[in-house]
């Protein structure tokens, strides 16, 4: 009888390993159709998620909530070939607080977003003041709206 029970258990995991392998292999739907053009290197205004994005400049307002209430931050972009070129912040500061936190964000935030690709833009926390990165976060998606 452990023979059999020990070999059932066996034959369940086996096929459980089995399903769990086959989950990971790719779909159809994941991978690229033969006849797709390949990426270039250094392409035009072709962004990761496949939208493209006009040059120029582009302005707009992200919410975010501290503990102060709800804050405002001004964010302007200059974009080329998809990828930032400048940013600016307009600060608009509701108290002391907020004015400190807006400026360190304005201060640091040309270093880690000038340079990359608009879709890869997502903020966290920039030179100490992590708050105001969601009202950036919503200004740059207003942004790529904006400027498809």
């Amino acid at each position: 009888m452990h023979a059999v029970r020990n070999g059932l258990l066996a034959g369940i995991a086996g096929l459980s390993l089995a399903g769990t392998v086959a989950g990971c292999a790719p779909s159809s739907a994941d991978s690229t159709p033969a006849d797709a053009p390949a990426p270039t290197p250094g392409s035009s205004s072709l962004a990761a998620s496949g939208a493209e994005y006009k040059d120029g400049t582009y302005n707009a307002d992200g919410n975010y909530v501290s503990p102060n209430g709800t804050e405002t931050v001004g964010v302007q972009l200059t974009l080329a070939a998809g990828k930032v070129t400048d940013v600016q912040i307009t600060q608009h500061p509701s108290n002391p607080n907020t004015r400190k936190f807006q400026g360190q964000f304005a201060g640091g935030i040309a270093a880690q977003v000038v340079g990359k690709n608009i879709d890869e833009l997502n903020v966290s926390k920039v030179a100490g003041s992590s708050l105001t990165s969601g009202g950036f976060n919503q200004a740059v998606e207003k942004i790529k709206s904006e400027a498809q």
